[in-house]
């Protein structure tokens, strides 16, 4: 049992402040690929009816011009969230004409890396940075994978919490050292415990040949189009997606603030002669930022980040040192396929609960030797995580992750109830319960659904996904009333956009040169 949980736990429910864990700020980032109706990447550019992706904060780009990104402002109430994002779909969905956004986190039909077009920026300085930064991206690693898309949940806990959780911890720190340290905890437990996340919400076990665009794979075939993971989770959070062997000798320090910062920026300024042998810049052309390790903090990949919103020109790692911990990123979710937006109210409910779990229990620093074994849990429970018995690394012996996974799920009991405070219809607990029937019958989990749909159907994963696609498209144009007004403040936003896109180009005053040379000195 952990004392210090339920010693926490005890103080915020004796504080008088039951609504203490309410008001949580949270915001979703959710990607999707545009395609042909006939489930090729597209090839348009982004429609200009939807703004500037440079400066439209709502609808932008992220590696490809064909990857659209929705960003939704952050909101207090999870529904709120999920209205915004509906709302933003149905807005894109008016302007894509004949094109869809792909409903799966794997991609579409991909003819190799030529076919999938990197974003552009405009002429600006910043623009170009980041096309050239994305260029990087993909002669490093490849551009197919960066085509696999992914829901990221941003979330701040309530300011009131800070105060009584510092009387209860008997904290005299400053108030933002606090919470930042704190928030280094949530990062650390995240790190033990968010291979749950992956096992309960993961909808990625299977993906098209074209992914693999002609290279060697182990995985078995499920038909002639698609291969798999028979007991998979989320392909996309594996060593075949995200996880590459290229930053696998790369260590960043989640123990505290000044040790995440010190890693980052010593990985952003060491040469690595691997990336020097592919040149920076090539017969006046940039291939990419610089040739060190990572070429800006982005590129780094974690499943969650420690997060502060940036002044204008500024670095994420020179804002975390200036003022600390604003809200963490949990970049985990894959797309789902079986929600409209990708994502649904008791999947950000239940995650919500997660985090305050983990700033809640006892969060040690990570010391060498237990990474490599976190890091193992997770892929294990990516490719493997429906497997019967199987067994995770837990304080150094083997532990069965469904025991370890009811521990989890019972310790968040009272913190739904929490959550729940003024509302009878204890929503939380409700998400909760709905976990809980996952851990009991592993073929309600969303992977086992989607394969299990698949061979009823008889369809590939890229004829699933295609037909997904359609259905969400006709479920968007067809909600009714539409919400006009919010439809039109999309509208004049990406008016807007154009507009600022055009006075960021005006305003430029120096080279590319030397616009980098100072963005990456600083």
């Amino acid at each position: 049992m952990d004392k210090d949980f339920e010693r926490r736990l005890a103080g915020l429910i004796n504080s008088g402040e039951r609504g203490v864990l309410r008001g949580g700020r949270k915001g979703v980032e959710k990607e999707s690929l545009r395609v042909s109706p006939d489930g090729a990447i597209a090839q348009t550019r982004h429609p200009q009816l939807l703004g500037a992706p440079l400066t439209n904060d709502h609808i932008t780009t992220d590696f490809s011009e064909a990857l659209i990104e929705l960003v939704t402002p952050p909101f207090g109430e999870t529904w709120e969230l999920l209205q915004y994002l509906c709302d933003i779909h149905q807005f894109v969905y008016r302007h894509l004409e004949d094109e869809l956004l792909w409903a799966t986190s794997m991609p579409c039909a991909i003819d190799g890396d030529a076919s999938i077009p990197l974003a552009q920026f405009g002429k600006s300085n910043v623009g170009r940075m980041k096309t050239v930064y994305r260029h990087g991206l993909g002669v490093r690693y490849g551009r197919i994978m960066q085509a696999i898309s992914g829901v990221h949940f941003n979330y701040s806990f309530s300011p009131k919490l800070w105060g009584v959780l510092a009387d209860v911890n008997r904290s005299r720190q400053a108030h933002q050292d606090f919470v930042s340290e704190q928030y280094f905890g949530v990062l650390r437990n995240y790190r033990r415990y968010g291979w749950l996340v992956l096992y309960l919400f993961g909808t990625s076990p299977a993906v098209s040949n074209s992914f693999f665009a002609g290279r060697e794979t182990t995985l078995p075939a499920l038909g002639a189009d698609t291969v798999y993971e028979p007991y998979g989770t989320s392909l996309r959070m594996s060593d075949i997606g995200y996880l590459n062997k290229n930053q696998s000798t790369l260590s960043v320090s989640v123990n505290s603030l000044a040790e995440y910062v010190r890693d980052l920026t010593r990985a952003i300024g060491t040469p690595y002669p691997p990336y020097e042998k592919l040149g920076v810049k090539v017969d006046g052309v940039y291939r990419q930022l610089n040739a060190n390790i990572l070429q800006i903090e982005n590129e780094y990949y974690s499943y969650i980040r420690p997060k502060r919103i940036a002044q204008s020109g500024e670095r994420p790692t020179k804002a975390l040192h200036r003022a600390g911990v604003e809200y963490i990123e949990v970049r985990a979710l894959d797309v789902s396929a079986f929600d409209p937006v990708g994502v649904n109210q008791n999947k950000l409910r239940f995650l919500e609960a997660f985090l305050a779990l983990c700033l809640l229990r006892e969060s040690a620093p990570i010391g060498i030797s237990e990474q490599p074994a976190l890091d193992t849990n997770h892929l294990l429970v990516a490719r493997r995580g429906r497997e019967p018995n199987l067994m995770l690394r837990r304080e150094g012996r083997d532990f069965p992750m469904i025991e370890w996974a009811r521990e989890l799920l019972d310790s968040m009991q009272g913190l739904c109830e929490m959550l729940d405070h003024g509302e009878p219809s204890r929503p939380y607990s409700s998400a909760l319960e709905q976990q809980r029937a996952k851990i009991d019958d592993v073929e309600r989990t969303p992977s086992a659904r989607l394969l299990t749909e698949m061979r009823q159907t008889g369809e590939s994963f890229f004829q699933l996904a295609l037909r997904m696609s359609k259905l969400h498209k006709d479920y968007f144009l067809g909600l009714y009333p539409p919400n006009e007004s919010r439809l039109g403040e999309f509208a004049t936003e990406a008016r807007e956009s154009l507009e600022t896109q055009r006075a960021v180009e005006t305003a430029d005053r120096e080279t590319f040169d030397a616009y980098l040379a100072h963005y990456l000195a600083d």
